[in-house]
């Protein structure tokens, strides 16, 4: 299992992180296959992994990720985008082979909750 962070998506998980209710904690990001540019992402920082989570460290940081999770975010380059129409998480798939979407299949944009 193996995905890169920007910077820019580093600073922002390491700020959710300290920044939680549980600063010892991980990300937990739910990736799932959705919408017109192939991903969706729900995320929160929790004290413990969830039953069928596994832990990860990436750049320093500490991620639980569910199964289907690890198979999306394989290879996957995260970033984080944040302008004044919104901003969030963003995922560039090298292995997308593009779609029938208007904006860049390769893009993938999460809002934060």
């Amino acid at each position: 299992m193996k995905f890169t962070m920007t910077p820019a998506a580093h600073k922002f998980v390491r700020r959710m992180i300290q920044f939680s209710a549980n600063p010892a904690g991980g990300f937990r990001l739910f990736v799932s296959p959705g919408g017109c540019s192939g991903m969706s992402a729900e995320f929160d920082v929790e004290a413990t992994p969830r039953d069928g989570d596994q832990e990860f460290i990436v750049d320093g940081l500490k991620f639980y990720l569910p199964a289907q999770s690890r198979l999306l975010l394989e290879g996957v380059t995260i970033d984080f985008a944040d302008s004044p129409t919104g901003g969030g998480l963003k995922f560039h798939d090298p292995k997308s082979a593009g779609g029938s979407c208007s904006s860049s299949a390769t893009t993938f944009v999460e809002h934060a909750h």
